[in-house]
């Protein structure tokens, strides 16, 4: 098992490139503290793209106010071969977001909990999600997998969603993978 080092990671959106995961941390702790009373949501998720000659992998780190917008951002990984296996695939996505949300230390969490913790009476939330481009539809060839990695990122205390709620996966990262 490697090690993660959280400083090695490159993350972008539109507005920043080359941002270290501690800079991602610090813009959603700015994000959260400029309106503490609102139902916050953080979430991850990742999605994959078949190339000719390489697989792009693409986890979106989403934190979202609920009615009052969202900061975002990507991580891109990309594996030299075309990964057409789809169990694989499907267990390397959310091994990625497993990655990024492990990231999210104990004391991490705690921080940004104790920005909306004194709202808590006043209807604040705080939620931290991990979303799996998965479906559970008979038409949806990744429904075999939906119990194996629902369990997986059930176990790392995240709430897990599937498609169609699956959206930074499903939607947010999928536009980096083309």
């Amino acid at each position: 098992m490697r090690k993660l080092h959280a400083l090695n990671y490159s993350f972008e959106n539109s507005q920043e490139k080359n941002m270290t995961f501690e800079q991602v941390f610090q813009r959603i702790l700015r994000f959260m503290k400029r309106d503490p009373k609102g139902n916050f949501r953080l979430m991850f998720g990742t999605d994959s793209q078949v190339h000719s000659t390489y697989t792009r992998f693409v986890t979106g780190v989403v934190i979202q106010q609920e009615g009052k917008g969202a900061w975002a951002c990507i991580r891109k990984v990309v594996i030299p071969r075309q990964m057409k296996n789809l169990h694989e695939k499907i267990s390397l996505e959310t091994s990625l977001t497993e990655e990024i949300a492990s990231m999210f230390t104990e004391e991490r969490k705690d921080q940004l909990i104790d920005i909306v913790l004194p709202h808590i009476y006043k209807g604040a939330s705080f939620t931290i999600e991990g979303h799996i481009d998965i479906g559970a539809q008979n038409r949806n060839k990744t429904r075999l997998y939906v119990r194996e990695m629902v369990a997986r990122i059930e176990s790392m205390g995240l709430e897990p969603k599937i498609k169609p709620e699956s959206y930074v996966a499903s939607a947010y990262a999928n536009r980096f993978t083309k």
